[in-house]
């Protein structure tokens, strides 16, 4: 009878949160996600990559913040007011180093199964296939699920770890 309970119970599904950049919806891991925070003051850094924002500071915190829309070359979404209250940064948690994420518009957090996830085609919205682990159908379009810890080589995130001193 166990075994039987065990086939029933066998698809695996994953916990996203989603965002708006530009007019795609992405969504990363809830277990690498560890706050959603408003739009707040970004001190900009000198020399800094293109792509990083700048730094803030989160209850003592240091995070710097990245834009994924220029790592990416993506278009900005055009906001209306409600959306400004809906944009700000998603907080992830890279192998013990926090790193916030400009988004344009949070969206909720979905549930998708494993087989829902199809593998991602060479080239989606500017983002290269090694970055995307996968690529769920919705009524709406498409989710494209990020892979966050393939996002930024050991390289860049030690470059992005030295910025916050």
């Amino acid at each position: 009878m166990a075994a039987i309970k065990a086939d029933v119970n066998k698809t695996e599904s994953k916990q996203l949160v989603t965002f708006h950049l530009g007019e795609e919806l992405y969504g990363v891991n809830i277990m690498d996600v560890k706050e959603i925070v408003r739009v707040q003051a970004i001190r900009p850094i000198p020399n800094a990559p293109t792509y990083v924002e700048g730094i803030f500071n989160l209850r003592s915190e240091i995070i710097p913040i990245i834009s994924l829309h220029k790592r990416f070359h993506l278009r900005k979404l055009v906001t209306s007011e409600e959306d400004e209250l809906l944009s700000g940064f998603v907080i992830v948690d890279i192998d013990g180093m926090k790193l916030g994420i400009v988004i344009d518009r949070i969206s909720r957090v979905v549930t998708v199964e494993k087989e829902d996830i199809q593998p991602p085609p060479q080239m989606f919205s500017g983002i290269g296939a090694e970055y995307i682990q996968g690529v769920v159908h919705q009524e709406e379009g498409y989710l494209i699920i990020l892979n966050i810890r393939d996002l930024f080589n050991p390289k860049e995130l030690q470059k992005i770890l030295e910025l916050r001193r």
